[in-house]
């Protein structure tokens, strides 16, 4: 075998060290990922087969290279791992054991090249970290890098249309709307996308990369009216997600002749019903403090702001995803706004609910848990009974005689909703105990003025003590504060469903 690859290595010297009959040419450049982050490699083409430099390789993987001329070979050491590569064999010894590749090794001037597919099957089993090579999407992934493969179709649905996002392997993701647009972001350093273009353009007018590696941008067209969402189970631990696209309702017209019947999408979920049902159709969440008023400070530095308005941005997405229901932030971004503002927020939205997240402080670090809180009335005394109550007052009107006339001040505006925002407070503290830790007083009633102007069932929740530094640590994660969204949900879910509360003339 020595004197084949010898006389192979002749061969090599007599055309110039080129071993292909083809001119070497430019080949789009590969990504590689790693939790050290992101560059490029530059890739060759050579005899029809794409290459990398050993060179680079080394650098990247610290390997070793050593050539032997005599043996026309090179010797490549990972660790303590050894791989032979011999010129005009497209085979590779790792470690005494034979891998083929696809093409032999080229060498050009003073570098080798080999195929790109030496790092998955020769270079990989001698490594100790994870290499994963992605030819259709130029990746390379090094390491315990999160890169899911996300696959899109589009397929027209009447009135609306749906998104279909097969996602290997199924990832954590949420869902939210920012102005025009809707954002899916995975749990994950990148995305490895082929995404559609869209066929309804006045639903969608795009579908693209994010802002950031690990979101899904999804542009509405000026139909746009509400979405809904859903997620399934894929086959060998892929995931599924659903999003149903739903339009203004337009003048019906007369009917075109039919064309070819459709073939109806697979393996799809039926379409979910777009109508909110239920008596909610708009809640308001406030994300406490915000701008020059940051709230409460963790001890590494974590700021109540920010913690309310991610979580506040999780719910929103998440409840108009599920329960298909418009969703009001008083704040989607680091304004400073006053407390009767925010109830204003949801009195002038007409909202059926109101729910200000905040994060609580202690002068005691070892304080912890969630709280939900309701308005309590005892600062307010009979007046605020009165209205509970729902008394009204008769007053003269024009053209003599009397109309009962319910007059409620803003101080006020709460206090008919009491029993309602109770049972809310009930609900909400139950579902966050399946999730969260709680505090030794999980639920409570205090005079707070952000409660007070709400014309609705209104409730606080602390999410926990940001002074507490473990608790900080969990306030800024996305698992915890997914874990909030989730009982969030289910508790307004439950109210739904349950509290069917009579509508009161003139509250609104």
């Amino acid at each position: 075998m020595r004197a084949s690859a010898a006389a192979a290595v002749l061969v090599l010297c007599a055309l110039g060290g080129a071993p292909a009959a083809q001119a070497p040419g430019s080949a789009a450049p590969y990504t590689v990922l790693s939790r050290e982050g992101r560059r490029p490699l530059a890739a060759r083409v050579m005899a029809g087969q794409e290459m990398f430099a050993l060179d680079e390789l080394a650098r990247l993987f610290n390997l070793t290279i050593r050539e032997d001329a005599a043996a026309g070979g090179l010797t490549v050491t990972a660790g303590n791992q050894t791989i032979v590569l011999s010129a005009g064999q497209s085979l590779a010894s790792v470690s005494g054991r034979l891998i083929s590749l696809p093409a032999p090794p080229a060498h050009e001037g003073r570098t080798w090249y080999v195929p790109v597919d030496f790092v998955t099957r020769a270079l990989g089993p001698a490594l100790t970290t994870r290499v994963e090579l992605r030819k259709p999407s130029r990746l390379l992934l090094i390491g315990d890098v999160r890169a899911p493969r996300v696959v899109g179709r589009m397929d027209p649905l009447g009135s609306a249309t749906r998104l279909t996002l097969d996602i290997a392997p199924a990832t954590p993701h949420t869902i939210s709307q920012e102005a025009q647009r809707l954002i899916v972001k995975f749990e994950a350093d990148t995305l490895d996308v082929a995404l559609p273009a869209s066929t309804s353009p006045d639903l969608v007018q795009n579908i693209h990369q994010g802002d950031t590696p690990s979101s899904i941008a999804i542009d509405l067209g000026p139909k746009f009216a509400t979405f809904r969402t859903s997620d399934v189970p894929g086959d060998r631990g892929a995931g599924r997600l659903v999003i149903d696209i739903a339009g203004q309702a337009t003048e019906v017209t007369q009917p075109t002749p039919p064309g070819p019947p459709a073939q109806p999408p697979t393996e799809i979920p039926p379409l979910i019903d777009l109508v909110p049902s239920g008596t909610l159709r708009a809640i308001v969440i406030d994300a406490g403090h915000g701008g020059n008023e940051p709230g409460a400070k963790g001890p590494g530095g974590a700021l109540e702001k920010d913690v309310t308005l991610a979580v506040a941005r999780r719910l929103k997405g998440t409840l108009e995803g599920r329960l298909g229901i418009r969703v009001i932030l008083t704040r989607d971004g680091d304004a400073t706004m006053g407390l009767d503002e925010r109830a204003a927020v949801a009195n002038n939205n007409k909202a059926d609910l109101f729910v200000s997240l905040h994060a609580n402080a202690s002068m005691r670090p070892g304080v912890s848990g969630a709280e939900v809180f309701y308005l309590s009335l005892d600062e307010y005394g009979d007046a605020a009974q009165r209205v509970a109550k729902g008394d009204s007052e008769s007053l003269p009107v024009f053209g003599g005689g009397n109309r009962d006339i319910e007059m409620i001040l803003w101080e006020m505006a709460q206090a008919r909703y009491i029993q309602e925002s109770a049972a809310l407070a009930q609900g909400v503290e139950s579902a966050l105990r399946e999730h969260v830790p709680m505090s030794a007083r999980a639920i409570q009633r205090a005079p707070l003025r952000v409660l007070v102007g709400a014309n609705m069932p209104a409730v606080l929740v602390e999410m926990g003590f940001i002074t507490n530094a473990a608790q900080e640590k969990q306030l800024t994660s996305d698992d915890f504060q997914n874990r909030v969204v989730q009982a969030l949900v289910g508790a307004i879910t439950r109210f739904r469903d349950a509290h069917v509360p009579a509508p009161v003339s003139g509250a609104r």
